[in-house]
Parts: C-alpha cells; structure tokens; sequence
C-alpha cells in the first residue's frame, strides 16, 4: 500500500526559489547593521530572513523523497505555468504594469482612465460602452473626491 503523496508540479522549484530569496533577503539585512545589536535598525529583517530560510530549508528536506509526476521539464513547466497562472491573471497583472509605467509619463486622470476601460473591456469580453461608461464615473469621482473634499491635485 503506497500512502505517499506526490509532489505537486513547481513546489520544489518554489521551495528553491524561496531559499535563494530568504539567502538574498539575509544579506541584504546584514548589510544595514550587521551584527551589531538586538535593537539595531536591521535587527528585524535579519530574524524574519533567518525564520525564512530556517523553513525553506525544512521543506526543501521534507519534499526530498516524495514522488514527481513523472514528466519532463517541459511539461512540468507547462503544467505549472497552465495551474498557477491562468491567461486573465497574467494579462491584468500586465496591464497593472503598464498602467503604473503610464503615470510617470502621463497624467494621472488619463492612465487611470485607459487603465479602467482596458481592464473592464477584458474582464467583461468587449462590453466597450459600459467600460467607458464605468471608467468616465470612476474618474470623475476620484477627481472630485480629490479636488474638492482633499484638496489634493494629482499631477
């Protein structure tokens, strides 16, 4: 009777991912103070980025004979991208890049008015009036809210 799980497809990959994270995560905390003492301004990451390595590192230990689903790199690699990032998770998280590259060298209004159309013109499969509609009331409203109750001007 076998009772040993497999290894769902990108854990090993992550957990060493994880770990060259938690190393990098360490250094970077060495480097603000060092050793130097328990109150000192890196004290803080340093124990968090010990904890994260401490338990990458249990994992990576624990995940060390379990089964594979025995494929190839490729279709692991396939597999995985197909399990954790779905085709409309990847394009909004473009579209949030882009948006957020857009407001250094557009206004504020006009990015976050073509961000919202794009996004509700995805996320609703071509419903264009209503994304117009819908991104028109939202800036409007963030315009007014800043401008007249903050008194605030965005660039």
């Amino acid at each position: 009777m076998n009772t040993r799980k497999k290894v769902p497809v990108g854990e090993r990959t992550f957990c060493v991912l994880l770990l060259i994270f938690s190393i990098t995560v360490l250094y970077q905390a060495y480097m603000i103070a060092g050793f130097s003492s328990v109150s000192s301004p890196g004290a803080f990451p340093l124990g968090i980025s010990v904890v994260l390595l401490l338990s990458s590192i249990r994992v990576l230990f624990e995940l060390r004979g379990k089964d594979t689903h025995g494929e190839g790199w490729l279709a692991s690699a396939k597999r995985f991208s197909h399990e954790h990032f779905p085709r409309h998770i990847v394009v909004f998280t473009l579209l949030a890049v882009a948006y957020l590259a857009a407001i250094q060298w557009a206004s504020f209004y006009a990015s976050t008015f073509v961000f919202l159309m794009l996004s509700i013109v995805y996320l609703r499969r071509g419903k264009v009036l209503s994304a117009l509609f819908a991104s028109s009331l939202s800036v409007l409203a963030i315009y007014l809210l800043f401008t007249l109750a903050f008194s605030v001007y965005l660039p």
